[in-house]
């Protein structure tokens, strides 16, 4: 009997978009490999799209677009869950895994302009859009005379807000924007040497039960090994240092593999900043296990005063 997998999915025009993009890919290896499945999705709210007029910083909690949706996971309500995996908490529900990381799109954040300027071109005192404490820590020591100001809601909204609100940029993952077609909005890719990436951003977090086999086995054939790598040693990171989307926390891991090889050396770069740019903690180190590597960079961190930076911006 065929089975029928119910995915969830935000009901954002992104999260929809690449959830049907997800649902394309299952649907083109299963017929690869002769399985036999039908998907439908089931569309669910969250507490982080109700709460759209208040900075995440301040929301407070961790998975604050996750967490209605792994409820219906272990509740067996929906089979599997497509995740921006950079929304996703370090730690997940007893009884829920990650059972695939597809290929990962550009981790990069970039800027929209009205005027397609550069972030050094700017004028002083240039008004930028963003709802993240990691860019306004990182793009304040970059360039203190921005006014980086709160701006929520989903990518169309944000951009309308650039053009109807009199914001000189916004700043938004650029992953995103390919996904949804806009990448030709893109005024400037931030080079990750002034803006480091959030944890997993770019990437896809595809959630499932721990028990379930069958959806374990058909997601293992949707895992990019690579960014399954660069991902962990990402978010072994940020559970060392116990943050979450909305803290300013930044990682961004590269490794290379040759000949279908599931393992190499990684690249980790860390970062821990004050929310005014005035301290930016960044350290980078190598290493093969992605969780070990993960795990000792944020000790650096932590005993360079990376967790005293990170209770003062909870408090």
């Amino acid at each position: 009997m065929k089975r029928h997998i119910i995915v969830g999915t935000r009901k954002s025009a992104l999260a929809l978009t690449q959830t049907n993009q997800t649902i394309q890919l299952l649907k083109e290896i299963s017929q690869e490999h002769g399985l036999d499945y039908e998907f439908s999705t089931k569309n669910m709210v969250t507490q982080g799209d109700i709460i759209v007029d208040v900075t995440l910083s301040k929301v407070g909690g961790k998975g604050l677009f996750v967490k209605e949706i792994e409820q219906a996971l272990i509740d067996g309500e929906i089979d599997l869950a497509v995740h921006s995996l950079k929304d996703m908490p370090a730690e997940l529900l007893d009884g829920l895994v990650i059972g695939a990381v597809p290929k990962r799109e550009d981790p990069r954040d970039c800027l929209i302009t009205s005027n397609n300027r550069k972030l050094v071109d700017l004028p002083h005192g240039a008004r930028i859009g963003t709802s993240s404490l990691r860019r306004v820590s990182q793009m304040k020591a970059f360039r203190p005379d921005l006014q980086l100001e709160s701006i929520r809601g989903n990518i169309d909204t944000r951009i309308k807000k650039l053009e109807n609100e009199g914001f000189d940029a916004i700043v938004l993952a650029s992953a995103g924007l390919f996904r949804m077609g806009w990448e030709d909005r893109i005024s400037e890719y931030l080079d990750p040497t002034v803006c480091l990436p959030a944890v997993g951003q770019g990437a896809l977090g595809i959630e499932c039960r721990s028990n379930d086999a069958e959806i374990l086995a058909l997601l293992e054939l949707l895992n990019d090994p690579k960014s399954s790598l660069t991902v962990k040693a990402e978010r072994s990171f940020l559970k060392r240092l116990n943050g979450g989307c909305q803290v300013p926390i930044g990682a961004y891991a590269e490794v290379e593999l040759q000949n279908n090889q599931k393992s190499g050396i990684i690249r980790l770069t860390g970062m821990v900043g004050t929310p005014d740019g005035d301290i930016i903690l960044k350290e980078t180190m190598t290493g093969v296990d992605p969780i070990d590597l993960g795990q000792k960079l944020g000790e650096l961190l932590i005993s360079q005063g990376a967790d005293r930076i990170l209770d003062q911006v909870g408090s």
